[in-house]
């Protein structure tokens, strides 16, 4: 059987990240989505979303890229919320049968004010 090659990350929130005031905080998200929206853009990150209702609430996030996990790291490393010490990045291999998973493409928002909003 062959296999598809994916790099999954988890993005954690760090035992000692910051507590940060709300317009700082407010920033630093916004900046990790436009940073998202770009690997998006650029057809490096092939999906990507927040969790909701996990056991485990230091799990924050997944990110499902198209190159090494090395290279997803790097590209993490650059990220405003892992630069802030508010998420940090694990990266792993995710092998899928070939042809089972697929990703279409679409939309990702480049701030809170543009995912809380309702329009399309």
């Amino acid at each position: 059987m062959r296999f598809d090659q994916q790099t999954l990350v988890l993005l954690v929130t760090p035992a000692d990240a910051p507590d940060l005031p709300d317009d700082e905080a407010a920033a630093v998200q916004d900046a990790h989505l436009a940073s998202q929206a770009d690997l998006y853009d650029k057809g490096l990150l092939l999906a990507t979303g927040p969790f909701d209702g996990q056991e485990d609430e230091r799990l924050r996030g997944i990110a499902i890229l198209s190159v090494p996990p090395d290279e997803a790291r790097r590209l993490y490393a650059s990220d405003a919320a892992v630069q802030a010490g508010r998420l940090a990045v694990q990266a792993m291999t995710w092998l899928v049968p070939s042809g089972t998973v697929s990703f279409e493409r679409g939309r990702l928002p480049r701030s809170m004010a543009e995912a809380d909003s309702t329009d399309d």
